[in-house]
């Protein structure tokens, strides 16, 4: 005849069962690296090489884009065949009347179109990107219609761009869009070379003009950075998009409607220590 447990020995019993399990569940997700929290409400961090997506927050949620809009004004530049060696004078339409936008850049001044170009890359100039594209053939209307051809062509199904700086928060698109953006914008050497270049000096009405590049990620030694470009409106929050390696790959980052001035920044280095902890598990096991 079987011994009945006492009720005392059944609650030693279940406790201690309860306690191997969570023993259990412990070692096993010790070894398992934290998800990464990131403040920006959109993120999408994939491999270059292969596609994978390997960090993915609300990728497909559509959003204004603010700045992060001039790298396809930058390919449509480009794509023209244009004369970058060709001056462009600044004028009263180049103003933006929209945000009140700040601009060293005074009108009647001229710039060569490879300067303006530059600037708007690197140092967000939101009148040289509306000057690029008012010099287009056809004026702005033409470039931003060849602006949303581009991004047809791209299969950036949820873009639209209205106008060539970003200002405008009808300017949308998605982080799985942007993604694609970026990927055909790091086909660009001088797309490369002048959204990663620390600091340039541009001649504009016979003075040197001084600009560094709003991404202070590219003064930072611990960062390998390809290709960088940054937005600011209300609307859209702070947002951020590179191709960089980190972890020994090539990655997409981008980071849409960020709250408060340094979390981009802040999401990027946490993306970084992540990937690394992870590439070190992964070693290690």
């Amino acid at each position: 005849m079987q011994r009945k447990l006492h009720p005392l020995e059944g609650i030693v019993a279940v406790f201690a069962l309860v306690f191997v399990l969570a023993l259990s569940i412990g070692f096993a997700q010790a070894g398992e690296p934290k998800k990464v929290v990131l403040r920006s409400n959109a993120a999408l961090v994939i491999d270059a090489a292969t596609g994978e997506i390997v960090i993915d927050k609300n990728g497909d949620k559509l959003t204004p884009i603010a700045s992060i809009t001039k790298l396809m004004t930058a390919i449509v530049i480009l794509e023209s065949g244009l004369d970058l060696e060709a001056p462009v004078a600044l004028s009263r339409e180049d103003v933006d009347l929209k945000k009140g936008s700040r601009s060293r850049l005074r009108t009647g001044a001229s710039l060569t179109r490879d300067d303006l170009l530059l600037i708007a890359l690197m140092a967000s100039e939101n009148r040289a990107a509306a000057a690029l594209g008012r010099s287009y053939p056809g004026g702005t209307q033409a470039f931003v219609a060849a602006m949303n051809e581009m991004a047809a062509e791209l299969g950036m199904d949820d873009t639209r761009f209205v106008d060539p700086t970003g200002l405008s928060p009808a300017n949308v698109s998605s982080a799985r869009d942007l993604a694609k953006l970026v990927r055909a914008a790091h086909a660009y050497p001088l797309i490369r070379e002048y959204s990663t270049r620390d600091k340039a000096t541009v001649l504009a009405c016979k003075q040197k003009m001084n600009y560094r590049n709003t991404n202070g990620l590219v003064r930072n030694s611990h960062w390998e950075i390809d290709l960088s470009k940054t937005g600011y409106i209300s609307e859209a929050g702070r947002c951020l998009v590179m191709q960089v390696r980190l972890a020994s790959k090539d990655l997409i980052v981008v980071l849409l409607d960020s709250w408060g001035k340094h979390s981009r920044v802040g999401d990027a280095n946490r993306i970084r220590k992540w990937l690394e902890t992870t590439a070190a598990a992964g070693t290690q096991g």
